[in-house]
């Protein structure tokens, strides 16, 4: 996580050219000042990233800027300097909320080290953040109006209070993500990081590093250490979302990782612990990706430990007007309502997309509508073709050209 902007606080102009100057060498954008009060206007007008600054200055402590700056900057990573040959000052800033400390004069060798550790940190703090407000912004919840889904919810409280392994199924669109965030938010694990990794999404070569982090100087490009999934993870739950697309090659690693609680950072020789619940998601049958030779059999068994499968929507077909409703009173604050016609176009679909498409689409109607009243044609503008009648008729088609 780059480091774009920096306020250094130093009173001596020597030392506030040479920090300048380093700083700049690594394409940060550097304000300074020579005093408490030309700080704090400052703060008052920039987004820093990091704040350098010197405990003893003209105008009083540099230990009163600490605490304005992290009640205007939440998020940014705070070093104190001092050259008076004491470290109890430095402590102290290190109690207050700073990250680190330099003990003047130092080299640059020094402070890019310091620089480095506060990407790291500030990268974790981004992210914790991020994972945080997710979860926070809706308590996650499925919508339960027949056996099936009632049966699943009651599934989903009695695992949540264990520290089992949970492997989620069930076609895309489904809501596996909504489960997994259930799960921890029902655990004793909540309040703790909830991270998940899209085994899919992210390029083969740079798996093993997401996952477990990396040294600096583990391969090329890897110019600083890096933290892992696993080890960001520590005490709340990783989610290995599609995990039956991981390639092969990763897949013995990510089995001794769950079985050990242990890995090696790539390029590092130090055995990491970790305290992880592992949670995982598929939308493809892994047993046929077994047969296939795409996914390791003894992974899938340490995986499944409890297997949930969530039924497509065709499938239950009475949530199907109680989660239009959920989203069209989202989307719309409640100014929005279905027609009759409207509501048996989505009852008479199949929803190949599943819950995601019913949201997308009353997103769209929300958007467009311009009255109070939601027609078929708003929700679906283009005549919706039912996939299951397209399939039997490219089975009639290709019937036919057997026989001719």
């Amino acid at each position: 996580m780059p480091i774009e902007k920096a306020l250094v606080v130093e009173d001596e102009k020597l030392t506030r050219e040479f920090i300048s100057a380093a700083l700049k060498k690594l394409k940060i954008e550097v304000f300074t000042a020579d005093s408490v009060e030309k700080a704090k206007k400052l703060l008052k007008k920039h987004p820093f990233d990091l704040l350098l600054a010197d405990l003893h200055l003209p105008d009083g402590v540099g230990l009163s800027l600490l605490a304005e700056f992290k009640e205007s900057h939440p998020e940014g990573i705070s070093v104190v300097m001092t050259g008076h040959g004491s470290t109890e000052s430095a402590v102290e800033a290190m109690r207050l909320g700073a990250f680190h400390y330099l003990q003047k004069p130092f080299s640059i060798d020094a402070l890019e080290i310091i620089i480095e550790k506060a990407k790291e940190r500030l990268k974790l703090q981004r992210e914790k953040n991020f994972y945080e407000q997710e979860l926070n912004q809706t308590p996650p919840r499925l919508i339960a109006h027949g056996k099936k889904m009632e049966q699943l919810i009651h599934d989903i409280e009695q695992v949540a209070k264990t520290d089992a392994t949970v492997f989620i199924y069930g076609e895309t669109g489904t809501g596996k993500e909504v489960v997994a965030k259930m799960i921890h938010s029902h655990s004793q694990r909540s309040g703790l990081p909830f991270i998940k990794t899209n085994c899919a999404a992210i390029p083969e070569t740079l798996l093993e590093s997401e996952f477990f982090g990396h040294e600096k100087g583990a391969f090329t490009g890897a110019l600083q250490k890096r933290i892992g999934r696993f080890e960001m993870a520590n005490k709340g739950t990783l989610l290995l979302d599609e995990v039956t697309e991981m390639p092969l090659a990763l897949q013995a690693k990510l089995l001794r990782a769950i079985e050990e609680k242990e890995f090696e950072r790539v390029g590092g020789t130090a055995t990491i612990h970790v305290d992880v619940r592992i949670l995982s998601t598929s939308n493809r049958d892994p047993k046929k990706a077994i047969e296939q030779g795409k996914f390791r059999e003894d992974l899938f068994y340490r995986l499944h430990v409890v297997p949930l499968h969530l039924p497509p929507l065709r499938e239950r077909k009475e949530e199907i007007l109680p989660l239009a409703y959920l989203f069209l009173e989202s989307f719309s604050q409640g100014r929005l309502k279905l027609s009759k016609e409207a509501e048996q176009s989505l009852l008479g679909y199949s929803w190949p997309g599943n819950v995601r498409e019913l949201k997308n689409i009353l997103e769209r109607a929300s958007v467009l509508a311009q009255g109070e009243i939601v027609s078929p044609a708003l929700l679906f503008p283009h005549p919706a073709v039912d996939l299951d009648i397209l399939e039997d008729m490219l089975e009639l088609q290709e019937s036919s050209d057997s026989v001719n």
